[in-house]
């Protein structure tokens, strides 16, 4: 990957970085749209399903905070990287043996805590390369949107073959873990953060309690819980309406695919207009996607416009996140509200969100993505007051 443009650019090691990205989110290219297939492959029932996928989430609450406080306090924090994708890697073996639910209850905790624990770290690792310019962080995120996408066109063409079938999932994804723990051990910190624990009274906890940031945090928690039935049991609600895993491969592509677009576009998005502002109008997209969802799955077409959607409700979404977390939180604290973020939204949210899509799917699948739908409306509204509304106020006060 070519340096960012201009002579005063610092130099980062965008490839080393990138390669993190690719291979981390390449897993989840197998296991966010084909988990839920391979578990059902299992015997195991929907409500079953959700709550081993909300272990997802639910590991998510913990992990990332208490890695990167034990990376802080230590006086060589990649370690803390590099063990963190190793215990991952050898927890995720043991899917290869057969295990009854509480077995698999068991192994997917302590798999899902600990690849979860690793990218917060890994975004403070990256920011502190970009330094003042992280702007260019899409540029180097991008190439997760790239391995998802990889992995989620050649996963669903090897499934589909007879020789393999969805019950090889696990010994496919055991390479790309792989490399995930490979590259991990060749990056590094652009200089090693001080081991020492954040001083409480250091402003953060005054910034939480900020209207326009808890509402960025209950927008965020929403939107998560949006995508509950979305991320828990999109596939199979592909597979009652007939469609092959090949076509399910390639309906999560080209919403990954848009976006691409977004992270190569975000600088210049930026530029332009107020993060607050792309993040109502990610969280309307949403809206707007699960209804057409919800309505007419059975029209390829219609099913493939309502992905591309992904480019703003995610692609935009998350950048947007970031940058709104960064204005929050800046400096030491951002580690700190990114910790949050993933908590709250990612975990809390996302436990919620498949807990909550179990149960809807005893109504039908166009229930449950119908009140996703209503429930990211919520969330855009409330970015239009607290975050759109209030920072025009602040505008044309300041005037």
């Amino acid at each position: 990957m070519p340096p960012p443009e201009g002579s005063a650019a610092p130099a980062y090691p965008a490839a080393r970085l990138s390669s993190f990205y690719f291979s981390y989110y390449a897993v989840l290219g197998a296991f966010t749209p084909y988990w839920g297939l391979y578990l059902q492959s299992r015997g195991l029932d929907a409500a079953a399903i959700s709550v081993l996928m909300s272990l997802w989430y639910a590991t998510r609450i913990v992990s990332p905070t208490l890695w990167t406080t034990l990376a802080a306090r230590s006086p060589h924090p990649i370690r803390w990287l590099h063990l963190g994708c190793l215990l991952a890697l050898a927890c995720f073996t043991l899917f290869l043996l057969p295990m009854a639910f509480a077995g698999l209850f068991a192994v997917m905790f302590a798999y899902c805590f600990f690849y979860n624990a690793v990218m917060p770290q890994f975004e403070a690792i990256t920011m502190s390369h970009l330094g003042a310019r992280s702007d260019r962080y899409g540029l180097i995120r991008v190439w997760g949107s790239i391995g998802f996408i990889v992995v989620v066109a050649v996963f669903g063409w090897l499934i589909d073959q007879d020789q393999l079938g969805v019950a090889a999932l696990p010994w496919l994804m055991l390479p790309v873990l792989a490399g995930v723990l490979f590259s991990a051990l060749g990056n590094r910190y652009a200089h090693e953060p001080e081991h020492k624990a954040v001083d409480p009274e250091d402003g953060f906890r005054v910034r939480l309690k900020q209207p326009p940031v808890i509402a960025f945090f209950v927008a965020a928690f929403l939107a998560q819980i949006s995508f509950g039935p979305f991320y828990t049991f999109f596939s199979i609600y592909l597979s009652e309406h007939g469609y092959a895993t090949s076509t399910q491969g390639m309906l999560w592509s080209v919403g990954v695919l848009a976006e691409i677009g977004v992270f190569f576009l975000s600088s210049h998005i930026f530029r332009r207009w107020d993060a607050g502002r792309v993040l109502m109008v990610a969280l309307l997209s949403a809206s707007l996607r699960w209804c057409v969802t919800a309505l007419f799955p059975d029209s390829l077409p219609i099913m493939v416009l309502a992905q591309l959607t992904h480019a703003l409700n995610f692609g935009a979404f998350f950048a947007a996140a970031m940058q709104l977390l960064v204005r929050f939180f800046p400096g030491r604290m951002n580690g700190h509200g990114q910790g949050v973020f993933y908590g709250l939204s990612s975990g809390v949210g996302g436990v919620a969100g498949a807990l909550i899509a179990g149960q809807l799917w005893r109504f039908g699948g166009e229930t449950a993505f119908l009140a996703s739908s209503a429930i990211a409306l919520l969330a855009a509204l409330i970015v239009w007051h607290w975050l759109v509304r209030h920072a025009s106020r602040a505008a044309g006060g300041a005037t």
